[in-house]
């Protein structure tokens, strides 16, 4: 018998689907280095702040307390995915948290890398530039990754991932 559950809050998907029309828009739309990309930059700080924020005090799902999986815990998701158990989580699983913190620290990365260059101290440093291009193209697999991940652990398990980050509720079996 399948069992609908509220998980991710409001504030939550916002921030999940700006971050990815921030990150879209920076790669694809905006040109590097100009005004409009720097400010579509500073929006993403400034979400990555609110969700900080927001997993201090927010809903359930959405803190950040006890975010990072303990070891054991991500083994055996990898143990279950190997041997085709199908393990149900009803907020992150453990891979998902851990790439969600990858995600969180990589744009957080991209924003001050990005921030600096614009400073008088910076700009034009090459170290920062090749750190920035670096966390650009981490980025870019992580969330091909993250992606694929959501994909195949959806078919995996029976629960349509994607549509619980845009309805809020998880249909679990």
């Amino acid at each position: 018998m399948a069992r609908v559950v509220k998980v991710w809050d409001p504030l939550v998907r916002l921030f999940h689907w700006s971050l990815v029309a921030g990150f879209a828009a920076n790669i694809f739309v905006t040109a590097h280095g100009k005004a409009a990309h720097r400010w579509v930059g500073y929006a993403v700080a400034g979400l990555i702040v609110l969700r900080l924020i927001w997993g201090i005090v927010g809903t359930r799902h959405a803190r950040l307390a006890g975010f990072l999986p303990r070891p054991e815990a991500v083994v055996g998701q990898l143990t279950d995915m190997a041997t085709g158990r199908r393990r149900v989580h009803e907020g992150h699983s453990p891979l998902g948290a851990l790439m969600i913190v990858n995600l969180i620290l990589t744009m957080a990365g991209l924003a001050a890398s990005g921030y600096a260059m614009t400073t008088v101290t910076f700009f034009g440093v090459g170290w920062v530039e090749e750190v920035h291009e670096m966390l650009v193209v981490w980025a870019e697999i992580s969330v091909v990754v993250h992606v694929l991940a959501v994909v195949v652990e959806s078919r995996r398990l029976g629960v349509n991932l994607p549509k619980s980050m845009v309805t809020g509720y998880k249909t679990l079996p």
